[in-house]
């Protein structure tokens, strides 16, 4: 959204098929800023898409083709199809976070300090943001995280080892989970 006279800064977006579903990809000239969940219905994206960044379509919004934008989705794109192999425990991308509030920014910070294969309780992450008191807050910015995976919010669960609810459904984050070899201990159920 425009601001001060301001304009947005352009979103080039892509799309891809890889071994566990489509995925849609955007990215600022600062990085990548949103990607979808594997098999996104892409209506839900769009939905997502416009009230995460304010937006509708309009010129800011560009295809990633013959763009520095269409390399980086290339990179984005190799690099998950590697993970979803088993073959990548890290991403090395350029992030564009901006979107989110201060503590969501700190959130999403702290989640690239989780390590490949380990789970952290939303307190963990509340203590590493120095905000002990404020799981649930950790919680609600987990949910808005804009670059799930490469961001891994699936890496928390709760105090007791149970999943609290993932963007991409329950069956997906233990996929994942699991991925990654981080299932021991990981029980599948919901508290909710």
């Amino acid at each position: 959204m425009a601001t001060s006279g301001v304009a947005a800064p352009a979103i080039w977006v892509s799309s891809a098929s890889l071994s566990w579903g489509e995925v849609y990809l955007g990215s600022t000239a600062r990085g990548l800023c949103c990607l979808s969940l594997p098999g996104a219905d892409p209506a839900a994206f769009e939905t997502w898409f416009v009230k995460k960044f304010g937006r509708g379509r309009g010129s800011w919004l560009e295809p990633a083709t013959g763009s520095l934008a269409a390399a980086l989705h290339e990179h984005a794109i190799a690099q998950l199809e590697e993970y979803f192999a088993g073959r990548r425990r890290e991403f090395n991308l350029p992030l564009d976070l901006s979107a989110g509030t201060p503590f969501q920014q700190a959130v999403w910070t702290a989640l690239l300090g989780i390590p490949y294969g380990q789970t952290w309780s939303y307190r963990q992450v509340a203590e590493a943001v120095g905000r002990p008191r404020a799981a649930r807050a950790v919680g609600q910015a987990n949910r808005a995280n804009p670059v799930p995976i490469i961001v891994p919010c699936h890496r928390v669960i709760g105090a007791d080892g149970s999943l609290r609810g993932y963007g991409g459904g329950l069956p997906l984050e233990i996929r994942l989970l699991r991925l990654e070899g981080a299932d021991a201990g990981v029980t599948g159920r919901s508290s909710k």
